[in-house]
C-alpha cells in the first residue's frame, strides 16, 4: 500500500506522529518528518530511533513550509499531525495555541496547495471540537461547541483542510481522535491528557488521582489502531466522507480505567480529588465515539482493548523510561517560560 511512496509526516517526532512514521518506514515508504520539537508539544527524537536511518528529519515549524518545499513537492501523501495538544495550555496561552494550531496550518496549507495541488492531506483533529456532548455516542453530525481554545483552534484548522478540499486545491480528510494512549506518548510534557498523566505516575510508582467521582466515561484508543486509521485514510481512493471519528473498542469509566491500570502496575492506589479550577471549566463530562462511519467507509475497526494496550504501554516505559522521564521532576509545572517568543512571532506574522 505504501511501498515506494513518499510520505511527509508533520509532528512526526511526537506521540502519534512517530508511531505513524515508524509504521510507514517499515511498510517501505520514504518518510520525511517535519518537527521543530517545540516545548510542550511532545516531540522527542528518540521516538523514531527504530527507523532513524530510514527517515529524513526537517527541524522546522510547518509555518516555514517554503523552506522544505522540495519535500512537499516529492510527497505522495501528507499526514498532518503538527500542533499543541494541551487543553490547559490553550487556556493559559491562547495566542500560542492560535499560532501553533491555526496560523501555522494556514501558512502550511497555502504552500502545499501551490506546490502540490490535489495531494491527499490527513489532518489529526480531535473529539474536543464537540465539547460537552449533547448525546452519546457522539457521531460526526453532533454540534460543534468546544469548551477551550484548543478545540476552537483545532476545529478552525480542520475547516481549512475541508474548505480547500471543496475547492479542489488539496484532497483533505480530518480524523477526530478520542483519547489516544500507548508507547511514545510524552511523559515529561506538562498538562497533557489524563492517560499520559496516568502512565507517567505509574512508571514512577506513584498513585493515580481522579478528579470528580470518576464515573465520567471515555473510549480510549490504542495508538496502533490510530495509526491504522491514518494509513487507511491516506490510501482511500475516492472519499465518500471527509470527517471521521476514531474511537476505542470499549467505553469505560475513569474509575475502571484507573483500576485496570493500577492492577497492571501492581500496588498502586487511586484517590479522588475535586477538580482544580483550571480543569473544571473545560471538563466535558462523559464522552464516547460513534465510529461507525470510518468502520463502514474505510473498513477500520479498533482491535486493542484497553487492558492489553495499557499492558503494552507500561512494558514499553519500563524498558525505555530514561528517554522519557526525569525522576527528579516528579510534578512538571504547567508553564511554558518561552511562550512569549511564540506570541511575538504571531504578531509579527500578522502585520
Amino acid at each position: 500500500m505504501y511501498t515506494g511512496k513518499r510520505a511527509l509526516v508533520t509532528g512526526g517526532l511526537g506521540f502519534v506522529g512517530s508511531n505513524l512514521a515508524i509504521r510507514l518506514a517499515r511498510l517501505g515508504a520514504g518518510v520525511t518528518i517535519v518537527d521543530p520539537c517545540i516545548k510542550g508539544c511532545g516531540g522527542n527524537p528518540y521516538n523514531v530511533r527504530p527507523v532513524r536511518d530510514r527517515v529524513s528529519i526537517v527541524s522546522l515549524d510547518i509555518a516555514d513550509a517554503e523552506q522544505f518545499a522540495g519535500a512537499i513537492a516529492e510527497s505522495d501523501v501528507i499526514f498532518n499531525l503538527a500542533g499543541e495538544v494541551s487543553h490547559v495550555h490553550s487556556m493559559q496561552y491562547p495566542e500560542r495555541d492560535l499560532q501553533l494550531n491555526t496560523v501555522s496550518h494556514l501558512r502550511f496549507l497555502e504552500t502545499v496547495k501551490r506546490i502540490k495541488p490535489g495531494i491527499r492531506v490527513i489532518y489529526a483533529s480531535t473529539r474536543q471540537v464537540y465539547g460537552a456532548p449533547d448525546y452519546l455516542p457522539v457521531d460526526e453530525s453532533h454540534p460543534v461547541h468546544p469548551v477551550d481554545f484548543n478545540g476552537i483552534h483545532k476545529y478552525a484548522a480542520a475547516m481549512y483542510h475541508l474548505m480547500l478540499s471543496e475547492r479542489g486545491e488539496i484532497d483533505g480528510i480530518a480524523l477526530r481522535l478520542t483519547n489516544v494512549y500507548g508507547p511514545r506518548v510524552a511523559l515529561s510534557a506538562p498538562c497533557q491528557g489524563f492517560l499520559s498523566h496516568f502512565v507517567r505516575r505509574l512508571t514512577l510508582g506513584q498513585g493515580l488521582e481522579i478528579y470528580g467521582d470518576g464515573e465520567q466515561l471515555r473510549d480510549p484508543v490504542y495508538v496502533d489502531d490510530v495509526v491504522e486509521a491514518f494509513l487507511l485514510a491516506g490510501s482511500l481512493r475516492e472519499p465518500q466522507s471527509r470527517v471521521f471519528n476514531v474511537g476505542g473498542p470499549e467505553v469505560l469509566s475513569l474509575n475502571r480505567i484507573a483500576g485496570i491500570a493500577c492492577r497492571l502496575a501492581a500496588g498502586v492506589e487511586v484517590c479522588h480529588r475535586p477538580f482544580p479550577e483550571s480543569q473544571r471549566t473545560i471538563d466535558i463530562g462523559s464522552y464516547a465515539s460513534d465510529s461507525s462511519r470510518i468502520r463502514r467507509e474505510l473498513g477500520w475497526q479498533p482491535k486493542v482493548r484497553f487492558e492489553e494496550g495499557m499492558a503494552r504501554t507500561l512494558e514499553y516505559y519500563r524498558a525505555e523510561w530514561p528517554h522519557y522521564l526525569d525522576p527528579d521532576d516528579l510534578e512538571p509545572r504547567c508553564q511554558l517560560p518561552e511562550h512569549r517568543g511564540v506570541v511575538r512571532r504571531l504578531r509579527y506574522a500578522a502585520v
